[in-house]
């Protein structure tokens, strides 16, 4: 960690034991190959696929990474509900109705820098909750009282939602990454007013699969239309993400870099 920037990396939906055990056997060693300094990852699917456990949040935390952020399924694991309502380092989107377990923003300080980290979800698509942009800007005013660099992961099906959201919190923010749809996209970039994003970070489980579940179940409910449950897929996972590398006194982003580590 330099004394003026800071690198932070932040990764793709968890999905399974195969995104927890390319975590487990190549994150520290990413992490100091590319000098990184934050880790923020989300973490919602770590569980088969749905939902995160207690286990799950002490295994994340054990590898090193710092926040944990989240989505939909966040409430599918009656454990970690406990966890929510007690540790700074796992968020759940900031826009679910009050009174609502857990938290949507958190600062922490890692060395020198304090930096914060806000959880949203959309809504094009999705639960029909609070406005988000409204919930962020509410979060921004508190964060910013303490340090101007703020990470946003923007959990939504819509990319539309996503880009309208980054250049409507440009200036104000140090990155907005998209996460959800489990499957990476290739228009990362620095908006005019100094904010990284990307609209999907993209899956840390198995990529030659249907979204990480198994490609025939897939294949079977778009057939038959059945409610038929997904699969988490089995087989050698993978880690995607970004490297962020962000001025510290100003909060703006100076460079986005996209990668796959298999």
């Amino acid at each position: 960690m330099k004394n003026d920037t800071v690198r932070v990396l932040m990764i793709g939906d968890v999905s399974g034991k195969a995104g927890m055990g390319a975590l487990f056997l190549g994150l520290s060693s990413f992490v100091r190959d590319n000098k990184i300094d934050i880790v923020i990852v989300n973490g919602e699917n770590a569980a088969g696929g749905f939902g995160i456990t207690a286990d799950d949040y002490r295994s994340f935390k054990n590898m090193g990474v710092d926040v944990i952020t989240s989505g939909n399924h966040i409430w599918q694991k009656d454990d970690i509900i406990p966890i929510l309502d007690s540790a700074e380092d796992i968020l759940r989107p900031v826009n679910y109705p009050e009174p609502c377990h857990g938290r949507g923003w958190t600062v922490r300080k890692k060395g020198p820098v304090t930096y914060a980290v806000i959880n949203a979800q959309g809504r094009m698509m999705m639960s029909p909750i609070d406005d988000p942009l409204k919930r962020i800007s509410e979060a921004i005013r508190e964060v910013k009282k303490e340090t101007n660099l703020i990470f946003v992961d923007f959990h939504a099906e819509s990319t539309e939602e996503k880009e309208a959201s980054a250049f409507f919190l440009d200036g104000k923010i140090t990155a907005l990454v998209g996460t959800h749809t489990h499957v990476q996209t290739a228009d990362e970039k620095i908006l005019p007013g100094g904010c990284a994003y990307i609209t999907d970070l993209g899956l840390t489980g198995v990529l030659d699969a249907v979204i990480g579940s198994d490609p025939q179940k897939s294949i079977e409910r778009q057939m038959t239309q059945l409610p038929i449950r997904s699969e988490v897929a089995e087989g050698k996972g993978s880690i995607q993400g970004v490297i962020i590398t962000a001025d510290v006194a100003t909060g703006k982003a100076l460079s986005i870099e996209r990668f796959t580590k298999s």
